[in-house]
Protein backbone atom coordinates (compact mmCIF):
# COMPACT_ATOMS: atom_id res chain seq x y z
CA UNK A 1 0.00 0.00 0.00
CA UNK A 2 1.27 3.36 -0.80
CA UNK A 3 2.15 5.96 1.65
CA UNK A 4 -0.60 8.42 0.84
CA UNK A 5 -3.02 5.16 1.18
CA UNK A 6 -1.46 4.24 4.66
CA UNK A 7 -1.67 7.89 5.94
CA UNK A 8 -5.38 7.84 5.35
CA UNK A 9 -5.48 5.05 7.02
CA UNK A 10 -3.52 6.11 9.82
CA UNK A 11 -5.99 9.77 10.38
CA UNK A 12 -8.84 7.08 9.92
CA UNK A 13 -7.41 4.67 13.14
CA UNK A 14 -6.47 8.43 14.70
CA UNK A 15 -10.12 9.59 14.28
CA UNK A 16 -11.80 6.88 15.74
CA UNK A 17 -10.00 7.71 19.35
CA UNK A 18 -13.02 9.87 20.59
CA UNK A 19 -13.58 10.29 24.36
CA UNK A 20 -17.02 9.37 24.53
CA UNK A 21 -17.59 6.93 22.44
CA UNK A 22 -14.01 4.95 22.15
CA UNK A 23 -12.80 2.75 19.46
CA UNK A 24 -13.10 -0.98 21.12
CA UNK A 25 -10.28 -3.67 19.85
CA UNK A 26 -10.63 -7.35 19.92
CA UNK A 27 -7.19 -7.89 19.90
CA UNK A 28 -6.13 -10.52 17.02
CA UNK A 29 -3.04 -12.62 16.99
CA UNK A 30 -2.38 -14.65 13.48
CA UNK A 31 -4.16 -14.48 10.42
CA UNK A 32 -7.31 -16.63 11.22
CA UNK A 33 -8.50 -14.39 14.37
CA UNK A 34 -8.03 -11.11 12.14
CA UNK A 35 -10.05 -12.67 9.19
CA UNK A 36 -12.67 -13.63 11.72
CA UNK A 37 -12.53 -10.12 13.48
CA UNK A 38 -12.03 -7.70 10.39
CA UNK A 39 -14.90 -9.52 8.61
CA UNK A 40 -17.43 -8.13 11.17
CA UNK A 41 -19.29 -5.47 10.76
CA UNK A 42 -18.55 -3.88 14.10
CA UNK A 43 -15.60 -4.01 13.62
CA UNK A 44 -13.36 -0.32 12.62
CA UNK A 45 -9.79 -1.42 13.48
CA UNK A 46 -7.18 -4.25 14.26
CA UNK A 47 -5.32 -4.39 16.71
CA UNK A 48 -2.81 -7.06 18.01
CA UNK A 49 -1.58 -8.22 21.34
CA UNK A 50 1.79 -9.18 21.67
CA UNK A 51 1.26 -11.46 24.86
CA UNK A 52 -1.04 -13.20 22.16
CA UNK A 53 0.74 -13.34 19.10
CA UNK A 54 3.69 -14.83 21.32
CA UNK A 55 1.99 -17.65 22.46
CA UNK A 56 0.76 -18.52 19.04
CA UNK A 57 4.38 -18.29 17.89
CA UNK A 58 5.59 -20.57 20.53
CA UNK A 59 7.50 -18.03 22.48
CA UNK A 60 6.54 -16.04 25.50
CA UNK A 61 6.10 -12.34 25.24
CA UNK A 62 9.20 -11.48 27.23
CA UNK A 63 11.01 -13.74 24.55
CA UNK A 64 9.38 -12.74 21.36
CA UNK A 65 11.94 -10.88 18.69
CA UNK A 66 11.12 -7.91 16.87
CA UNK A 67 11.04 -10.45 13.35
CA UNK A 68 8.44 -12.84 15.17
CA UNK A 69 6.39 -9.56 15.90
CA UNK A 70 6.75 -8.38 12.34
CA UNK A 71 5.92 -11.54 10.67
CA UNK A 72 2.62 -11.49 12.05
CA UNK A 73 2.05 -8.23 11.25
CA UNK A 74 2.37 -8.69 7.62
CA UNK A 75 0.01 -11.52 7.98
CA UNK A 76 -2.38 -9.75 9.80
CA UNK A 77 -1.35 -6.71 7.57
CA UNK A 78 -2.55 -8.69 4.50
CA UNK A 79 -6.13 -8.96 6.13
CA UNK A 80 -6.34 -5.64 7.16
CA UNK A 81 -5.85 -4.33 3.56
CA UNK A 82 -8.43 -6.54 2.02
CA UNK A 83 -10.95 -5.65 4.82
CA UNK A 84 -9.79 -1.87 4.30
CA UNK A 85 -9.45 -1.47 8.27
CA UNK A 86 -6.50 0.47 9.82
CA UNK A 87 -4.20 -2.17 11.87
CA UNK A 88 -2.41 -0.93 15.39
CA UNK A 89 0.51 -3.88 16.53
CA UNK A 90 1.60 -4.36 19.93
CA UNK A 91 5.01 -3.38 19.43
CA UNK A 92 6.52 -3.70 23.21
CA UNK A 93 9.12 -1.54 23.39
CA UNK A 94 9.62 -1.11 20.30
CA UNK A 95 13.23 -3.94 20.96
CA UNK A 96 15.46 -0.92 22.42
CA UNK A 97 18.18 0.39 20.34
CA UNK A 98 16.20 -0.79 17.26
CA UNK A 99 13.32 1.58 17.14
CA UNK A 100 13.50 3.39 13.95
CA UNK A 101 13.66 -0.24 12.47
CA UNK A 102 10.66 -1.46 14.05
CA UNK A 103 8.55 0.94 13.35
CA UNK A 104 9.29 0.85 9.69
CA UNK A 105 8.88 -2.71 10.02
CA UNK A 106 5.45 -2.15 11.15
CA UNK A 107 4.55 0.35 7.87
CA UNK A 108 5.90 -2.23 5.64
CA UNK A 109 2.95 -5.08 7.01
CA UNK A 110 0.27 -2.25 6.70
CA UNK A 111 0.11 -1.02 10.48
CA UNK A 112 -0.47 2.61 10.91
CA UNK A 113 -0.52 2.40 14.43
CA UNK A 114 1.29 0.76 17.44
CA UNK A 115 1.33 0.31 21.09
CA UNK A 116 5.05 1.32 22.51
CA UNK A 117 5.80 0.50 26.55
CA UNK A 118 7.59 2.85 28.49
CA UNK A 119 9.76 -0.34 30.04
CA UNK A 120 12.60 -1.67 28.87
CA UNK A 121 11.77 -5.23 27.41
CA UNK A 122 15.59 -6.66 28.28
CA UNK A 123 15.90 -5.24 31.60
CA UNK A 124 12.95 -5.16 33.03
CA UNK A 125 13.47 -1.52 34.17
CA UNK A 126 11.32 1.62 33.32
CA UNK A 127 12.65 4.05 31.41
CA UNK A 128 13.15 7.87 32.65
CA UNK A 129 10.10 9.96 31.71
CA UNK A 130 12.71 11.69 29.33
CA UNK A 131 13.92 8.94 27.86
CA UNK A 132 10.69 7.48 27.38
CA UNK A 133 9.04 10.65 25.62
CA UNK A 134 11.91 10.39 23.18
CA UNK A 135 11.19 7.35 22.02
CA UNK A 136 7.37 8.54 21.61
CA UNK A 137 8.75 11.33 19.64
CA UNK A 138 11.26 8.83 17.52
CA UNK A 139 8.54 6.47 16.68
CA UNK A 140 6.74 9.50 15.47
CA UNK A 141 9.71 10.91 13.46
CA UNK A 142 10.45 7.30 11.97
CA UNK A 143 6.70 6.66 10.92
CA UNK A 144 7.11 10.48 9.41
CA UNK A 145 9.84 9.77 7.69
CA UNK A 146 8.46 6.86 5.83
CA UNK A 147 5.81 9.00 4.79
CA UNK A 148 2.90 8.08 7.41
CA UNK A 149 2.91 11.17 9.80
CA UNK A 150 -0.37 10.66 11.05
CA UNK A 151 0.62 7.86 12.87
CA UNK A 152 -0.86 6.58 16.09
CA UNK A 153 1.53 5.92 19.55
CA UNK A 154 -0.82 4.38 21.96
CA UNK A 155 1.62 4.94 24.26
CA UNK A 156 1.60 2.26 27.45
CA UNK A 157 2.97 3.50 30.88
CA UNK A 158 3.99 0.75 33.50
CA UNK A 159 4.70 2.53 36.68
CA UNK A 160 1.65 0.81 38.59
CA UNK A 161 2.93 -2.50 38.15
CA UNK A 162 6.46 -1.33 39.18
CA UNK A 163 5.40 0.09 42.54
CA UNK A 164 4.48 3.90 41.77
CA UNK A 165 1.67 5.59 42.15
CA UNK A 166 -1.06 7.45 39.94
CA UNK A 167 1.01 10.86 40.23
CA UNK A 168 3.83 9.54 38.41
CA UNK A 169 1.22 8.31 36.11
CA UNK A 170 -0.10 11.57 35.50
CA UNK A 171 3.29 13.21 34.73
CA UNK A 172 4.54 10.57 32.44
CA UNK A 173 1.01 10.12 30.41
CA UNK A 174 0.66 13.84 29.88
CA UNK A 175 4.18 13.88 28.56
CA UNK A 176 3.84 11.14 26.14
CA UNK A 177 0.47 13.19 25.07
CA UNK A 178 2.81 16.16 24.70
CA UNK A 179 5.12 14.42 22.49
CA UNK A 180 2.60 13.17 20.16
CA UNK A 181 0.76 9.79 21.69
CA UNK A 182 -2.96 9.47 20.47
CA UNK A 183 -3.69 7.61 24.10
CA UNK A 184 -2.19 6.68 27.20
CA UNK A 185 -2.67 3.01 27.92
CA UNK A 186 -1.84 2.26 31.84
CA UNK A 187 -1.28 -0.72 32.62
CA UNK A 188 -2.57 -2.33 35.98
CA UNK A 189 -1.75 -5.83 35.66
CA UNK A 190 -3.87 -8.67 36.23
CA UNK A 191 -3.88 -8.18 39.85
CA UNK A 192 -3.79 -4.68 40.93
CA UNK A 193 -5.91 -3.05 37.76
CA UNK A 194 -6.90 0.28 37.76
CA UNK A 195 -9.71 1.69 39.45
CA UNK A 196 -13.09 3.53 38.51
CA UNK A 197 -11.65 6.50 40.25
CA UNK A 198 -8.41 5.98 38.62
CA UNK A 199 -10.08 5.60 35.17
CA UNK A 200 -11.91 8.99 35.83
CA UNK A 201 -9.14 10.40 37.22
CA UNK A 202 -6.60 9.61 34.20
CA UNK A 203 -9.50 10.79 31.82
CA UNK A 204 -10.19 14.43 33.42
CA UNK A 205 -6.48 14.67 33.38
CA UNK A 206 -5.58 13.26 29.43
CA UNK A 207 -8.71 14.96 28.17
CA UNK A 208 -10.07 11.76 27.25
CA UNK A 209 -7.25 10.49 25.79
CA UNK A 210 -7.15 7.00 27.63
CA UNK A 211 -6.82 3.53 26.66
CA UNK A 212 -8.41 1.50 28.90
CA UNK A 213 -7.98 -2.55 28.53
CA UNK A 214 -11.35 -4.00 29.76
CA UNK A 215 -11.79 -7.15 32.49
CA UNK A 216 -14.24 -9.29 31.15
CA UNK A 217 -15.35 -10.33 34.09
CA UNK A 218 -16.53 -7.86 37.21
CA UNK A 219 -14.63 -4.89 35.61
CA UNK A 220 -16.55 -1.94 34.50
CA UNK A 221 -18.38 -2.79 30.72
CA UNK A 222 -17.71 -0.73 27.53
CA UNK A 223 -20.94 1.37 28.20
CA UNK A 224 -19.70 2.46 31.37
CA UNK A 225 -16.09 3.11 30.28
CA UNK A 226 -17.57 5.23 27.40
CA UNK A 227 -19.71 7.34 29.46
CA UNK A 228 -16.52 8.06 32.07
CA UNK A 229 -15.03 9.32 28.77
CA UNK A 230 -12.19 6.93 27.71
CA UNK A 231 -10.92 6.77 24.26
CA UNK A 232 -10.48 3.40 23.71
CA UNK A 233 -10.85 0.04 24.56
CA UNK A 234 -8.84 -3.11 24.37
CA UNK A 235 -8.74 -6.96 25.51
CA UNK A 236 -5.15 -7.62 25.48
CA UNK A 237 -5.20 -11.90 24.98
CA UNK A 238 -8.38 -12.63 26.98
CA UNK A 239 -10.17 -14.08 23.51
CA UNK A 240 -7.47 -16.09 22.48
CA UNK A 241 -7.53 -17.57 26.21
CA UNK A 242 -11.54 -18.49 25.72
CA UNK A 243 -10.73 -19.33 22.72
CA UNK A 244 -8.37 -22.31 23.53
CA UNK A 245 -10.48 -23.25 26.10
CA UNK A 246 -13.53 -23.71 24.02
CA UNK A 247 -10.89 -25.40 21.35
CA UNK A 248 -9.58 -27.58 24.16
CA UNK A 249 -13.17 -28.66 24.91
CA UNK A 250 -14.31 -29.38 21.45
CA UNK A 251 -11.17 -31.61 21.18
CA UNK A 252 -11.70 -33.63 24.32
CA UNK A 253 -15.67 -34.08 23.37
CA UNK A 254 -13.99 -35.42 20.27
CA UNK A 255 -11.42 -37.91 21.75
CA UNK A 256 -13.54 -39.37 24.29
CA UNK A 257 -16.03 -41.03 21.45
CA UNK A 258 -12.83 -43.07 21.15
CA UNK A 259 -12.42 -44.12 24.58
Amino acid sequence: MASADLNSMARNLRSLHKPGRPVVLANVYDILTAEAVASLPSCHALATASYAVARAAGTEDDDMTLEQNLAAAKLIGKVAAKHEKPLTVDLQDAYGNRLEEAIKGVIEAGAVGINLEDCDKDSGKMHSIEEATSRVQGAIKAATDSGVPDFVVNARCDTLIHGGGMDEVIERGKKYLEAGATTVFVWGGSKRGVSRAEVERMVKEFDGQLNVSLKWTGGLTVAELAQIGVARISVGPAIQFFAMTEYAKKAEELLKQAE
